[in-house]
């Protein structure tokens, strides 16, 4: 075996899940590598931990979440979480798929966001250990949440070194829109810490798509240049927020159509050194700046999340793609199989 190349797995009881949300166990497993530990849970594939080292060697936990299953089980905003069947926001939870129309539970609004009332965020996975990683599984029933088909789904976390790779598949009875994504909150200062306007954020990416009030993309494809949304070069946080007047994005950023794994965005915090990067096969990205976090919800060691006190990228289908047919397909179909990975890379800058 080589030194330092060896990806430690633990798997221990995180709690058990409410009656009325059916009971079961919750199990934690710890992946650890020489620069990254990160826990994840079986409740949701979700990311509860992910320590990774600052330039003066010392670990931080930088994601948002709960000490107990039960901030998990409460109402929160998809800490850590895998959402799906569909990421993000179906306008008027409503579509057609084959001349039939479906309607989905509304839970933003007037819109489906994340998967419905209880989405993949909400529900027990069944876990498999590999020897750098976890692979979690379930079934989503014909009609669950109102979505076609039998879905079976893998989600499979693997690190090794530095490196954090999500990869999703999904396979189905009846053509379904699938859109997968994990909603991890980061804030590289460490969980806790007030603000992220210190961060450095770029996403490669010249077009962006703009919203309606609700959320929903207009349906335009909008160039970045000379906007609040050219991100190709890094900016500054906090002075680019003030300096265009915004009160943060939770916007769909356009990448590169192909298959192939591409760097699309990095955060950077430079009084610790901390720098993640974010490599995709998905065709967007939804750089979010915790704007609807308002330090009500008590996270770990009863700290309150302030707004803007993380940011997600969560790499994705466009939102709404099941009713823009200009949009990347996002249409699984029988016989097919829906695959993608993206790829978190921490290092010390």
């Amino acid at each position: 075996r080589f030194w330092g190349a060896m990806t430690e797995v633990k798997r221990e009881v995180f709690g058990q899940m409410p009656t009325e949300e059916g009971g079961g166990v919750v199990e934690k497993f710890v992946l650890k590598s020489d620069s990254v530990k990160v826990e994840i849970l079986s409740l949701g594939c979700i990311i509860a931990a992910l320590e990774t080292k600052g330039r003066d060697g010392k670990f931080s936990d930088v994601v948002l979440g709960f000490d107990t299953l039960e901030g998990y089980t409460r109402k929160h905003p998809f800490f850590g979480a895998v959402v799906g069947r569909v990421a993000n926001r179906i306008a008027k939870g409503r579509f057609t798929v084959n001349g039939k129309e479906y309607q989905l539970f509304l839970n933003n609004g007037p819109n489906s966001l994340h998967g419905g009332a209880r989405g993949f965020d909400k529900v027990l996975w069944t876990p498999q250990v590999l020897p750098n990683g976890i692979c979690f599984f379930r079934l989503s029933p014909d009609g669950e949440e109102g979505y076609p088909g039998d879905l079976k789904v893998w989600v499979t976390y693997t690190l090794s070194g530095r490196e954090l790779a999500i990869n999703y598949r999904a396979q189905t009875s009846k053509t379904t829109p699938v859109n997968l994504t994990n909603h991890a909150y980061f804030n590289l200062a460490g969980q806790g810490s007030q603000d992220i306007y210190d961060h450095e954020i770029s996403v490669e990416a010249d077009s962006y798509l703009p919203v309606d009030d609700t959320k929903i993309p207009t349906g335009e494809v909008a160039a970045v240049q000379g906007t609040s949304f050219d991100l190709r070069q890094p900016v500054e946080l906090g002075k680019h927020l003030q300096k265009f007047r915004l009160d943060g994005f939770d916007h769909n950023f356009c990448l590169q159509q192909v298959q192939a794994r591409r760097l699309v965005a990095r955060a950077c915090h430079p009084p610790t050194g901390r720098t993640m990067e974010v490599h995709t096969t998905q065709p967007g990205i939804q750089f979010y700046t915790g704007n609807n976090l308002d330090g009500s919800l008590k996270g770990k060691g009863g700290i309150g999340y302030p707004k803007h006190s993380a940011f997600c990228l969560e790499t994705q289908n466009w939102p709404d793609a099941v009713n823009k047919p200009h949009f990347p397909n996002v249409l699984l179909q029988p016989g097919e199989e829906y695959n993608h990975t993206t790829w978190l890379v921490f290092n010390t800058a």
